[in-house]
């Protein structure tokens, strides 16, 4: 029975993760990025100026809402995505592409990040345009609500709207156990044991403890807890990485020499066929993107709805700077860390260190900062993977709510936090690659939804465009359902 389960399992990950997936995620981005008229480079100065800039000089960004407002801030609900995003995928993934793919599979790692940038905009415009509140006056928004709302107006597909954000729920939900909590807290039981030799159950009681405080306590408390934790980890990580990166400045010319030439081929790969190089590194960049970044997965849109903006195409900037901060910025330094460390054949891209996963990126820290390095690492991945947990708890608890209605959340949380223990003890491999499946299945629903839907986001965006950017006097488009329309247009 087991066997069998992972025979199907196989068969359907190799199709969710294979080539036509890949096609369809990508070919979504690109889509999108032609109908806005490539918004994430046209308007950068913009998107920048209102989302990482408006930290600094617009308090709306960064204001907590009141006792009695259910909503977050536009900075928490980043963090709170960021926390989800920036998981062990930034590490161990992009020490596994370079491993898999060489150094060519970091070019299509940013080819995925360019245009998935769009496709999280997408999302986010879309789950801030279709949200509703539910009885406790939260924000309730996500792919399974636009695929009912939205792609459920349209003539005839009344009955596919339900039955995809249905799906959508489903996967989620499920996925949410195995790649939003046990495959995180076995690499961090795994990394404390070999780092600090913590035994796995003395992980799993602490964690189990501290994620109860956090979950249990609901949206508000998780980003309260996210907004400290993940600007303090993603920076300090980027500083260790930096501290790499000057310490390495003379390898810059040969690692990115190594980075083209190995996206296109151009040199022969250990006596086989070139053409194998090229699709290696394109699959494997592309996978890897895809899975550090959650593009076109629908995933981080649930908190993101759940943010006190009142314009869709705001939020739409928070996605796409989501997406440049975790795989521009973050991923580009772990890969840099490793190709610059010495430990990787830059000429046939060959792993010169008997090491993989987390180790790989815990030598190339080690190159620079001695015992200090490995443990760095080690640390990392803890607050890495924990922020994750924390973020997809509240994916699978809108899942659950959209599946069965608000008041079964709370068994949700509950067995949420039981099942960290099971991830921290337990070695379930099937248990992730079902997960993993999941996860991937999320994106089919989710991107039938944005390419259904792209001509609501290129109007909105056209809007949003005419009336902030060129200051023309035209009606905004804030909801699709007229009373919400009314309420965010008087607050505005």
């Amino acid at each position: 029975m087991v066997e069998l389960i992972a025979n199907v399992n196989n068969a359907i990950n190799g199709f969710v993760w294979g080539v036509p997936m890949l096609v369809l995620l990508v070919g979504t981005g690109i889509l999108m990025t032609i109908l806005t008229k490539f918004f994430q480079l046209s308007h950068i100065g913009h998107w920048f100026k209102n989302t990482v800039g408006g930290i600094f000089h617009d308090q709306h960004v960064t204001k907590h809402t009141d006792a009695d407002d259910q909503s977050i801030s536009q900075f928490q609900s980043l963090c709170t995505a960021l926390a989800a995003t920036i998981g062990t995928g930034n590490i161990v993934g992009v020490a596994s592409a370079l491993v898999a793919g060489g150094p060519g599979a970091i070019f299509w790692m940013w080819i995925v990040a360019f245009f998935g940038m769009m496709t999280n905009y997408s999302e986010n415009v879309l789950g801030i345009y279709y949200r509703r509140k539910n009885f406790k006056g939260e924000w309730s928004g996500g792919a399974m609500y636009y695929l009912k709302d939205g792609l459920g107006s349209y003539k005839g597909c009344k009955q596919i709207g339900a039955v995809l954000a249905v799906l959508f729920s489903a996967f989620c939900l499920l996925a949410s156990f195995g790649i939003g909590n046990m495959s995180q807290v076995n690499s961090i039981a795994a990394n404390m044991t070999s780092a600090f030799s913590i035994p796995a159950t003395v992980t799993g009681i602490v964690l189990v403890i501290i994620g109860a405080l956090v979950i249990v306590g609901g949206l508000k408390r998780i980003a309260a807890v996210t907004e400290k934790l993940v600007p303090f980890m993603a920076i300090a990580y980027v500083i260790g990485a930096l501290v790499i990166f000057f310490a390495n400045i003379g390898h810059v010319g040969a690692v990115f020499t190594a980075i083209f030439k190995g996206a296109f081929g151009l040199r022969a790969v250990g006596g086989g066929i070139v053409g194998s190089g090229v699709k290696l590194a394109l699959t494997w960049g592309m996978k890897r993107g895809v899975f550090s970044n959650e593009a076109g997965l629908g995933s981080s849109v649930m908190v993101h709805s759940s943010s006190n903006v009142k314009e869709p195409v705001r939020q739409g900037m928070w996605g796409i700077f989501e997406v440049f901060a975790d795989t521009m910025v973050v991923c580009t330094l772990t890969a840099f860390a490793v190709l610059s460390s010495g430990l990787i054949d830059l000429d046939t891209g060959a792993v010169l260190v008997d090491v993989s996963g987390s180790a790989l990126v815990g030598q190339a820290f080690a190159t620079v900062f001695g015992s200090f390095g490995p443990a760095f690492i080690a640390i990392a991945i803890l607050l890495f993977a924990f922020s994750t947990v924390l973020g997809w708890s509240h994916y699978g608890s809108k899942a659950c709510e959209y599946l069965f209605g608000t008041k079964s959340t709370i068994v949700y949380k509950v067995v949420f936090v039981l099942m960290i223990f099971i991830g921290c003890t337990m070695n379930l491999g099937l248990a992730w690659d079902l997960s993993d499946t999941f996860n991937g299945l999320m994106a089919i629903p989710n991107l039938i939804g944005v390419i259904a839907l792209s001509p609501v986001v290129m109007k909105i965006t056209k809007n949003y465009v005419a009336r902030i950017i060129k200051k023309e006097d035209v009606k905004p488009m804030l909801s699709v359902f007229p009373e919400i329309q009314e309420e965010q247009e008087k607050a505005m």
